[in-house]
């Protein structure tokens, strides 16, 4: 009998990031030849009544352009709020950008800078662009200022003609000019974090005939050679040696099997560094398994690995940024698929380590997953801290929408330092109770768990979730993002763009650095 024939994986085409240089000086007599936009920063004043204050480069700007730059912003009604743009209608003099772009910068905060960078990278498009907006804005804003219009360039991977009509559009990679006084490692620093956010997108973005569990493997094993991480993969046969029953039962309906893989960067020069353990989940496609989901619910399922990318893209920029923390990432990668092997309502699952779980829904895979790896981490990484990360419940989404991600930890330290790092970033938690009077909801007769509760209209469900996942932990320092609703998004806004969203990667960053790396 033949076999039908599959439909080959495309060749996909990986956006590159602007080339982004520093000069030193202002832009009066500055060489500008070749760039397309000079844009300098502008806020309003004080009182209803105030006029615009220009920010750092906005004279010399008027200088070179020969105009009032009050009046001309004045009959523009450019009112300096922040992340608004407004190109001024006036001749550019030979040798100068042909078009001069006034963008609000608000108060200049961190939130302001990054959220303006977006604005201007989405008002100029693919046109070069000079601009002063980080100047003297310290290492904070210019980080913000850089990450912003870096994620909001991003454009997903593209596929057949349109990956060809990309390559003749393209003239080589855009380029962003910051002038004034500006570090070029603030900038260096920003582009590590923004890459963490676009490799988390990437993958993410990726469709599942090429993104498999195999497929992700190769990808962090490609990664580790250029970084010189450690990786170590268990495959189908070693998971089932060594008792990782979770992700053995989410895997056994798919023809690509699991695979727990662990990517690890130790710093050299740091003995007795802190060492951090993050977990996620690797979903590299979900049909819900026997349980299955209506259609229009399993068209973004590609990207409920988003965890696990993320957590890829951390330990790549911890080690492009030499942080003196260890870190180990464990993706808990898996296909739930429908088939003759998958697993059922009713099965009960045992778990690394020995924990048993009375599986009630085949669509609520992810914590299968997650606490094989928890329970892993515990028991033989023993890490000072662990943290996992999961587009995990679609109650996540419900209670808090797409702009907030529920936060769940038992230790308010932890909570404060993720909560700073929240703030930092733009990528906003909310932190959650973990309910005690829940747990009950979860008990079974046959196993130490239910997956989910059977209660009719129970509610609460990533808390529920969340106090599933809280035993795999131990007594670690813990911590669980549920990023079910950040993790995707329908339309644009700021710095985030459509499609896979790449939070949690400079959130987990920022953390590591200023929090862990600190102590």
């Amino acid at each position: 009998m033949s076999v039908p024939a599959v439909a080959a994986a495309p060749d996909l085409r990986r956006w590159t990031p602007p080339v982004v240089e520093v000069r030193r000086g202002g832009v009066v007599g500055a060489d500008l030849a070749g760039l397309d936009v000079l844009a300098v920063p502008v806020a309003a004043g004080e009182g209803a009544d105030a006029p615009l204050q220009p920010r750092p480069g906005a004279a010399d700007a008027a200088v070179r352009y020969g105009i009032d730059l009050a009046a001309v912003c004045a009959a523009e009604d450019v009112t300096g709020a922040v992340a608004t743009t407004t190109r001024l209608p006036v001749p550019a003099p030979e040798g100068s950008p042909h078009r001069l772009v006034v963008v609000g910068v608000g108060d200049s905060s961190v939130t302001a800078l990054r959220r303006s960078g977006a604005a201007l990278a989405r008002a100029t498009g693919s046109r070069d662009v000079a601009t002063t907006l980080a100047d003297g804005v310290g290492s904070a804003g210019t980080r913000a200022f850089v990450e912003g219009f870096v994620l909001a360039s991003y454009s997903p991977p593209v596929s057949g003609r349109k990956a060809a009509a990309k390559d003749e559009a393209d003239g080589g990679a855009r380029r962003l000019v910051l002038f004034g006084d500006v570090d070029v490692a603030d900038v260096r620093h920003a582009e590590v974090s923004a890459g963490a956010t676009v490799l988390t997108r990437d993958l993410a973005a990726t469709p599942s005939n090429l993104k498999d569990p195999r497929w992700m493997t190769e990808e962090v094993r490609a990664l580790a050679a250029e970084l010189r991480l450690k990786v170590e993969v268990r495959d189908e046969a070693r998971l089932r040696r060594e008792g990782f029953g979770g992700l053995l039962a989410v895997g056994a309906g798919s023809s690509s099997p699991p695979a727990l893989v662990q990517v690890g960067w130790t710093p050299r020069a740091t003995p007795g560094a802190p060492h951090v353990v993050l977990v996620g989940k690797g979903i590299t496609y979900d049909t819900g398994g026997l349980g299955i989901k209506p259609r229009e619910s399993m068209v973004a399922m590609k990207t409920d690995m988003a965890g696990s990318a993320a957590v890829l893209a951390v330990v790549a920029a911890a080690a492009r940024l030499k942080l003196p923390v260890k870190v180990t990432g464990l993706l808990a990668l898996a296909e739930n698929a429908f088939g003759a092997s998958s697993y059922r309502p009713g099965d009960v699952v045992t778990h690394y380590g020995g924990r048993t779980t009375e599986v009630n829904n085949t669509d609520a895979e992810g914590r299968l997953v997650l606490g094989d790896a928890l329970a892993y981490a515990d028991a033989v990484l023993a890490p000072d801290v662990l943290v996992d990360v999961a587009t995990l419940t679609g109650a996540a989404a419900l209670g808090l929408g797409k702009r907030h991600a529920p936060l769940y930890s038992p230790d308010p330290a932890l909570v404060d330092e993720l909560l700073a790092a929240s703030a930092a970033t733009g990528e906003r938690l909310w932190h959650m109770p973990l309910v005690e009077d829940y747990a009950a909801a979860i008990d079974s007769d046959l196993a130490d768990a239910r997956q989910v509760t059977t209660t009719p209209g129970h509610g609460a469900g990533s808390i529920v979730a969340a106090l599933f996942l809280r035993p795999f932990a131990g007594a670690r320092r813990w911590a669980h993002l549920d990023i079910a609703g950040t993790g995707r998004a329908d339309g644009p806004e700021h710095e985030v763009t459509r499609g896979p969203t790449g939070f949690g990667a400079r959130l987990l960053l920022e953390w590591l650095e200023t929090s862990v790396a600190a102590r």
